[in-house]
């Protein structure tokens, strides 16, 4: 049923509150450090503002230096926010989508006190010709607010595979409201399809498993992200928190250029007692696999959502609704595989 079965123990001292518990945050900076950064487009939105207004910037590819470049000249028009003063202090921010973690993000200054803001800055992405053309530039206008609550003013959209490259002119082009999908916070990153199942202590005989046992059973993903024209090169990494050692660790096979990898993979996790599953966590997380750096492309939280772990408030303890339920499911029903597909998240 599986290409690799991996057998780890579950082990951590659940009642030293402070050394293992709470290195956590240490031991996991490797991924808060990229879902930290794998927010929505518009995080950070507090303002009711109607999007008005034009932007004028121009579009460019430097083919010796691989650099994608944006030419941001100037805004007209913009959407007042503070009415009483009757002032806005926008700046432009742009992303290269899908996956808006990878390239990050690219801002220009904030100009203040005025709706026709003049920029004439060149915001740079190093990337590869053949990968950009299959990317979207998410183009967005914000008021900078001093406490962090900027304001949406407006944004364009561009699919670059069908930009005309030889275009290198300033163009106006009207700014929009945001789109249907970004409201609804669709944020669409693949599905996992996987089973689970919890064996008791002694369930199958005298001793037998002489502790608790959860197996996981990682069978493929559906709709990655595409990285990159030849598909993405992805694996899966697993722990069970809030134990983030090296024991903990596991990670599958890298299944190569395929945006619907089959890993067929099954992990053990021995070391659990019944009353451990209500205070830990599998974290399933899915990354692109890169020479110098891996790329992270979603996950998900199996467990009871509670924001608690042994009685410690831990922020990995998230699950959603259909997460819980899950594992749930499994708690409820000792010794039986419980299958399902879960939509990967951003963490």
């Amino acid at each position: 049923e599986s290409d690799t079965a991996s057998e780890i123990s579950f082990q951590f001292n659940k009642h030293k509150k402070t050394p293992s518990i709470g290195s956590h945050s240490s031991d996991m900076a490797s991924v808060s450090s990229v879902s930290g950064s794998v927010l929505s487009v518009y995080s950070g939105d507090f303002g009711s503002v109607d999007a008005q207004g034009t932007v004028e910037f121009a579009l460019d590819y430097d083919e010796k230096n691989r650099e994608f470049q944006i030419h941001v000249s100037q805004c007209k028009d913009l959407a007042v926010v503070d009415e009483k003063k009757g002032r806005s202090d926008p700046y432009v921010k742009t992303y290269l989508l899908p996956d808006k973690a990878r390239m990050g993000k690219r801002k220009t200054s904030v100009k203040k006190r005025t709706v026709n803001p003049i920029y004439n800055e060149v915001l740079r992405y190093k990337i590869e010709k053949m990968v950009l053309l299959i990317q979207k530039l998410n183009l967005s206008v914000w008021h900078n607010d001093p406490l962090g609550r900027n304001s949406f003013l407006g944004e364009i959209e561009v699919d670059l595979a069908s930009w005309d490259w030889s275009n290198r002119k300033l163009n106006w082009y009207m700014l929009k409201p945001r789109s249907l999908s970004a409201i609804n916070g669709v944020d669409h990153r693949g599905v996992m399809n996987l089973s689970i199942k919890y064996v008791p202590p002694g369930s199958l005989g005298p001793k037998n498993p002489p502790s608790g046992e959860v197996h996981i059973w990682i069978k493929d993903v559906k709709d990655l992200l595409q990285l990159r024209p030849s598909g993405v090169d992805s694996f899966v990494k697993c722990y069970v928190l809030p134990d983030t050692s090296k024991k903990s660790y596991q990670k599958t096979r890298v299944i190569k250029r395929d945006t619907n990898p089959v890993f067929n993979h099954t992990i053990v996790y021995d070391g659990f007692h019944t009353e451990d599953l209500k205070d830990a966590c599998v974290e399933l997380t899915v990354w692109d696999h890169e020479k110098l750096t891996n790329h992270f492309l979603g996950g998900i939280r199996l467990g009871l959502g509670t924001g608690l772990s042994y009685g410690i408030s831990v922020d990995w303890m998230d699950s959603t609704q259909e997460e819980v339920a899950f594992w749930q499911e499994m708690m409820s029903a000792a010794n039986e595989w419980i299958d399902g597909l879960l939509p990967l998240r951003s963490l």
